[in-house]
């Protein structure tokens, strides 16, 4: 067991007539039935025996005219236009004369797609594209029938793609709330906003149940619990959607949800996004299929099939799980939608080309770059028969059907829908309420030493840390770009910091505030509140391989001794997609609260932190722990930390109780410094497992472990050179005499394959020193014979010399020009035969951002 609340759950689940009743997470009248399969436990091979899932009375009962319709429809459709519908393009690669021409179905806004490719595209700009391919969509001057397309985006916590718009917290902080009733209504709320922009489909709720704090991802799981998980999916579900039967359920004011992704991404080995799922069936159903259940109960019309693999074999093809469970034993009518390029990744597939993931059951693939190579192939498997016309006509029929139910036929373009351009939604005043009574909710208090808190307003308070000021860092990933970065202030025209709210609050009750993010005070403060934590990722470049806080990076533990040994009283807020290991931070601060993700609001943590003017408590904590909190850097998986745990599940101090917290071990577990996933060279050196090596033909492979070094013929001299800090960057000086390349080594292959997937770069922050005149290539090597390389030098040469800038190339340029990235020996190869002269302070992987200049993919 990897989950310390499944095998109470699962016997729940295994009893006729279950009910879901988590303590603290609703009244009376919440409970439902659950499931009716009888108790018999699978063994943990990967086999899958859907009559022992929960069978869900589906909450729409069959609609003979609707269906009737369908029929109809189906019967006028040719091949072409059959195939179209369950093919999902992506607004960077697709435009309306494509849907024209092509009757997709479907389209998407992938986390840093917009329009115009601009990341803060205005509100406007966004429902004129969604009119634009409506239009598209409905006309019928080639002879097409008028099939509305869908307009899917990920609305992650709100319309978070659209600058102005409400920003919830991420569903780790909401989960800590436990209140449905609130998540009903952030659903409500999110649907009205996106509406506002256009579109009708949301892929939310994440109802995943991660099990392994090292998932990049966790922060969108609500609970480790599935009990939690559970409540809240259903209660998110019905505020995207209505309820299901009532007037209002689909209706304009409301989209369509998609509940995702099925299933087990929260189980895989290692926390690994994408990884493999290697539990029991009895855990991947009681655990991790827990939210779909109630989900499918309320109504969800689309599920998007996982990336991860359940005992290797991808969700993606996953036919007894896609089709025989969700579909048969769970008996959903709507349509199950893929991740981005999911279906490449199945045996015999490429992006281009997956006959195999329709046949498995699923109705639409997301092909977001490679939609039309799909959409040709697909055609050319319906018309031979390898794709059978039966199950083809199926998969369409789920889409129409959605289609049909959301009345998307007779309505007019999103524009002149109900709340089609009403902008004043983005943001507006009672969204916002609601926001920041959630960010008041999720706050969980782990410390209060002395009573420290709540804060009396009638004194001098210091706001510290690089949170402090900072929406971009407490908004956290999928913020209007697909990691959350790259963002101004600029951006986040209807948000609050969380220095603003202080800053507000302290003077209307008679004190004051100072802001200084290093701690550097003008007038010395009666309290010092310092907020500091992770900075935005999203999936690939949020896995780490250990739950260390930025390791060897002690700048927010040196500002919080700091402060102390000015006799100042330290609060630390800290701010995070997951609990992490903390314990010389929390020892160091007076108080500690976890603030999670708290989206736009910053202000409700002023709301909870300081007292009324009158000395009366505003707000207490509310919020407890849905995520255990680990004793040890190494107790990543919910099974380890369990009763073990620093912090329970549950956990969570209020005013009205002692909050004194005695000194903690200061051992973390880890036996050596370990960077962060994906970073493979920062502040000088490479990461754990790396090794820097130059090379040339008279000198191959020489150790670079101490600088300065210089290769015997000359050829490539290292140094070292400051860029943030002394000494945190390597200078490499080619003569020209010979070629020589610099490179790093891994001692075990790496497997970039899934982060080429989600187009991620390899980015180096480097400095040109002199003129860039020949080429410097930057490659990989993969074994004997094979490897690829990218020239840099264009890129290189338009970089202004002596300033330091971030080159970014996509993963997708090497593996197209043959490298094997599953078995990458070499990473980050610098190759040049003529004089040049950089310096590197940084390589990683990344994602595509403004602030990152793109080297184009022509190699050899």
């Amino acid at each position: 067991m990897s989950g310390m609340y499944s095998r109470s759950f699962r016997r729940a689940v295994l009893t006729a007539s279950l009910v879901i009743a988590v303590a603290g997470c609703g009244g009376a009248g919440k409970n439902a039935p659950i499931a009716d399969a009888p108790a018999v436990d699978a063994a943990a091979d990967g086999s899958i025996h859907p009559a022992q899932w929960p069978s869900v009375q589906a909450p729409l009962p069959v609609d003979p005219a609707l269906e009737k319709r369908i029929d109809a429809l189906l019967a006028t459709m040719t091949v072409e236009e059959k195939v179209g519908q369950i093919v999902q393009g992506d607004i960077a690669s697709v435009t309306p004369d494509d849907v024209r021409k092509y009757r997709l179905g479907s389209i998407l806004a992938g986390g840093s797609s917009d329009p115009g490719g601009k990341y803060n595209a205005a509100p406007a700009d966004w429902l004129a594209l969604a009119d634009a391919f409506w239009e598209a969509s409905m006309d019928t001057r080639d002879g097409g029938k008028a099939i509305p397309i869908l307009f899917g985006i990920d609305a992650m916590h709100g319309q978070s793609n659209v600058v102005g718009a409400t920003l919830f917290p991420h569903n780790a902080g909401l989960g800590a709330t436990r209140n449905p009733e609130l998540l009903r209504r952030i659903g409500e709320i999110t649907a009205a906003e996106t509406r506002a922009t256009g579109m009708e489909w949301a892929f939310a709720p994440t109802v995943a149940v991660p099990q392994d704090l090292r998932w990049g991802r966790a922060y969108e799981g609500y609970s480790e619990n599935p009990q939690v998980v559970a409540q809240f999916a259903a209660a998110m579900v019905e505020g995207l959607q209505g309820k299901a039967g009532a007037p209002d359920f689909l209706d304009d004011r409301h989209v369509m949800a998609s509940v995702k992704h099925f299933v087990g991404d929260g189980g895989t080995t290692g926390g690994k996004d994408q990884g493999d799922t290697q539990t029991s069936e009895a855990q991947l159903r009681d655990v991790h299929a827990a939210g779909y259940v109630t989900a499918l109960r309320a109504g969800a019309q689309s599920v998007m099939a996982s990336f991860n693999s359940f005992h290797g074999n991808k969700m993606h093809g996953h036919k007894p799980l896609l089709t025989d469970v969700l579909k048969g034993r769970m008996q959903f009518d709507g349509f199950v939608v893929g991740d981005w390029n999911g279906h490449a990744q199945l045996p015999g597939c490429s992006t281009t080309d997956c006959v195999a993931t329709f046949d498995a059951g699923l109705d639409m693939a997301m092909a977001p770059d490679s939609w039309k190579g799909l959409y040709e192939s697909t055609l050319q498997h319906a018309k031979d028969g390898t794709l059978p016309q039966a199950r083809l006509d199926d998969a369409v029929r789920r889409v129409l059907r959605v289609k049909l139910r959301m009345g998307l036929f007779e309505k007019p373009k999103p524009s002149q829908r109900a709340l089609g351009g009403n902008f004043k939604l983005l943001g507006a005043p009672e969204h916002r309420a609601v926001a920041r009574q959630a960010v008041r909710e999720s706050l969980v208090l782990l410390k209060n030493n002395n009573g420290l808190l709540p804060l009396r307003t009638q004194q001098h308070v210091l706001l510290a840390g690089d949170g402090a000021d900072n929406i971009g860092k407490q908004a956290g990933g999928w913020t209007l770009s697909w990691q959350g970065t790259g963002t101004t202030r600029a951006d986040f025209p209807n948000a609050d910091t969380i220095w603003q709210g202080f800053e507000r609050a302290l003077k209307a009750g008679g004190g004051s505030a100072e802001l200084a993010v290093d701690g550097k005070y003008r007038r010395k403060p009666d309290v010092a509140v310092v907020v500091f934590g992770e900075d935005p990722y999203a999936e690939f470049q949020g896995d780490i391989p250990n739950l260390l806080y930025k390791p060897g990076n002690d700048t927010d533990l040196e500002l919080i001794k700091r402060l102390k040994s000015d006799g100042i009283p330290v609060v630390a807020v800290f701010i995070s997609g997951r609990p992490l290991w903390l314990n010389r931070e929390i020892n160091a601060a007076d108080a500690f609260v976890a603030a999670w993700l708290p989206g736009s609001e910053g202000a409700g943590v002023a709301d909870v932190l300081l007292r009324k003017p009158d000395g009366g408590i505003a707000h207490d904590f509310k919020g407890k722990l849905a995520y255990s909190w680990p004793r040890t850097a190494l107790d990543a998986a919910a099974g380890k930390r369990g009763n073990d745990a620093l912090f329970k599940f549950g956990y969570g101090l209020s005013y009205a109780v002692d909050g004194a917290l005695a000194p903690l071990p200061e051992a973390s577990g880890v036996s050596a410094e370990q960077a962060a996933s994906g970073v493979y060279f920062a502040k000088g050196r490479p990461s754990l497992g790396l090794a820097l090596q130059l090379s040339s033909a008279a000198q191959p492979d020489m150790p670079a472990t101490t600088v300065p070094a210089m290769l015997s013929d000359g050829s490539l001299k290292i140094s070292a050179v400051d860029h943030l800090a002394q000494e945190d960057a390597r200078r490499l000086q080619w003569s020209g005499t010979a070629p020589a390349t610099a490179s790093l080594l891994s001692a075990t292959p790496l497997d970039l394959v899934r982060e080429s997937n989600g187009d991620l770069q390899l980015q180096l922050t480097l400095r040109r020193n002199g003129n860039a005149t020949a080429p410097l290539w930057l490659g990989v090597t993969c074994g004997n014979g094979c490897a690829a390389r990218v020239d840099l030098h264009a890129a290189l040469r338009a970089l202004p010399q002596g300033e330091w800038n971030t080159l970014g190339v996509p993963l997708k340029c090497f593996a197209a020009a043959g490298a094997d990235l599953g078995k990458l020996h070499k990473i980050a190869v610098l190759e040049s035969a003529a004089a040049l002269d950089v310096s590197v302070s940084r390589i990683a992987l990344g994602a595509a951002d403004a602030k990152v200049v793109r080297v184009e993919c022509p190699v050899t």
